[in-house]
């Protein structure tokens, strides 16, 4: 039986989830985490959905035997396919980023023009189109699949020639629309923001759902009451402007230290171990040490 001193699961088809367990890191500081990326199997958005459900499934089995008290399913692709089926499975409460990320963009949108980038799935399941026009009848959404995106950034081409170049051929049809909103509408995508924006020029707003989420994450655990407000054995720190607290500024870790930020985030993957480690050290530059590899297929 979970309680609230549990760890929250969150998991992605790779790195792309890292961007949401920031968030979490620096809205929710005091609970621990169990993230999985699933690098072996990347990327899930050129996937069946029933292939992408079965892969969520055992991804959940795999959180549920680590006795995790809440489930993010960080992955825009799994959370339109698949997170109805993993909630009819599971009893531990679970949300996904799609819902966080259309309410923004419902709400932001000035002239009712809303664009989405995703993966194939994503984009071709029409949901954030439904969930939008729930909240804003006036509402267009405009979606445009843009599957390198998600490679590109797993061979960390965040700032390079050939990401610029496949950006403005995906974007220059989005732009033409006269969209003043867009969602990223993947994890993956927010690490490649900088290069988005330049692209879609400052008059549009971009949407990144890892904020939103971490804040529905929040009244999840509280409404089931499992919010943890109790622990403070670790600094809280603002991960989202890259600052970590002052007293991990020039300084090494000790020993007691970092078997207690291990202890408080753990993360896993299913392949490709070392590679996920650099990368993902870069996205979170606090409180990462490890990375375990675990064979999924067993779960």
């Amino acid at each position: 039986m979970s309680d609230k001193g549990s760890p929250i699961g969150v998991f992605d088809s790779g790195i792309g989830g890292l961007t949401v367990v920031r968030e979490i890191m620096r809205q929710l500081p005091d609970e621990k985490i169990v993230y999985f990326g699933d690098t072996a199997r990347v990327p899930y958005g050129n996937k069946s959905q029933e292939t992408v459900t079965r892969y969520s499934e055992q991804i959940v089995r795999f959180l549920e035997a680590n006795q995790v008290k809440a489930i993010v399913v960080a992955c825009n692709t799994a959370s339109a396919v698949a997170l109805a089926e993993l909630e009819r499975k599971s009893d531990i409460p679970m949300i996904g980023v799609v819902k966080p990320g259309a309410k923004v963009a419902a709400d932001t949108t000035r002239n009712g023009k809303i664009g989405i980038i995703g993966t194939e799935v994503t984009v071709s399941s029409g949901i954030y189109s439904r969930y939008i026009t729930k909240l804003n009848n006036k509402a267009t959404v405009i979606g445009k699949a843009c599957p390198l995106f998600v490679p590109l950034v797993e061979e960390g081409l965040l700032h390079d020639e050939v990401t610029d170049e496949i950006a403005r051929r995906y974007l220059s049809e989005l732009i033409a629309t006269g969209i003043d909103t867009l969602i990223l509408g993947c994890t993956h995508y927010p690490l490649i923001r900088s290069t988005v924006g330049k692209i879609m020029g400052k008059d549009v707003t971009l949407v990144n759902p890892a904020y939103e989420t971490a804040m529905e994450l929040k009244e999840l655990l509280g409404r089931n009451q499992l919010l943890n407000i109790t622990n403070s054995a670790a600094p809280a720190v603002d991960v989202a402007s890259d600052r970590t607290a002052d007293r991990y500024k020039g300084e090494t870790l000790h020993a007691n230290e970092m078997a207690l930020e291990e202890d408080r985030y753990r993360f896993y993957v299913s392949d490709g171990a070392e590679k996920f480690k650099k990368f993902a050290a870069s996205i979170i530059k606090y409180g990462f040490l490890s990375a375990k590899i675990v064979n999924i297929e067993e779960y």
